[in-house]
């Protein structure tokens, strides 16, 4: 499903040339869980970045199935993550602005799904994370672990092939992270979608198909 050949991303700090990917390479399958293990700043949330194509590499390639998404300009990367991914963040990136359902519904009008069908979609989804009976409420009210469970819907109402989550539950206590995880996992099993998740936490095993750990720039499998 997910191929990255040769990927390297620098990042210029001051006169330096800090190289964070290095001929990274990897193949995802489809419906695979991967986690991408590493330690803060090793360049987990860049992976992520260039895999859903808000970012370039400045070589190598990233391969989803017959899309090139390294090789794709801009409008063409914005509309193909629309149609293939879904995102999900350590910071949850809610909009203050919008109460819990028009979060989730936002991403369905984007697509052009609008109406009586984005709002029952959408309540569909918070019925699924559990969170059908505060669909009304603002998500500045939310705790830390509902607000990530706004996020995840959100990153599902389009029903995406591929599922990234830098650090989702890097904001959480451990009770919380640990249903936001089984959550996560649970759900995107159920839809037979792929998930890759960046931590520098504890790594998830117990859920996981496989772990990868990015260091030195390269991605490494980690043996079971």
């Amino acid at each position: 499903m997910l191929s990255l050949r040769a990927v390297c991303r620098s990042f210029r700090e001051g006169e330096r040339l800090h190289r964070v990917l290095d001929r990274a390479e990897a193949d995802i399958r489809d419906g695979e869980f991967v986690v991408i293990a590493g330690r803060s700043g090793s360049g987990k949330s860049t992976l992520l970045n260039l895999i859903s194509g808000i970012d370039s590499p400045d070589s190598g390639t990233i391969q989803f199935d017959e899309a090139a998404i390294s090789q794709l300009v801009e409008p063409e990367r914005t509309r193909f993550r629309r149609r293939n991914i879904g995102f999900v963040y350590q910071f949850f990136n809610l909009i203050p602005t919008l109460n819990v359902e028009e979060n989730v519904r936002l991403v369905l009008e984007l697509d052009g799904v609008r109406g009586a069908r984005a709002r029952r979609h959408a309540q569909e989804l918070l019925e699924q994370v559990g969170l059908a009976s505060r669909s009304a409420s603002s998500v500045d009210v939310l705790s830390g672990g509902e607000q990530q469970r706004v996020a995840i819907a959100r990153a599902l109402a389009h029903q995406p092939r591929l599922l990234l989550a830098d650090e989702p539950s890097g904001n959480l206590d451990e009770e919380n992270a640990r249903q936001v995880q089984d959550l996560l996992c649970g759900l995107v099993r159920s839809r037979g979608s792929t998930l890759i998740l960046a931590t520098h936490a504890e790594v998830p095993r117990r859920l996981a198909d496989r772990v990868l750990e990015l260091k030195d720039g390269q991605l490494h499998e980690i043996p079971a």
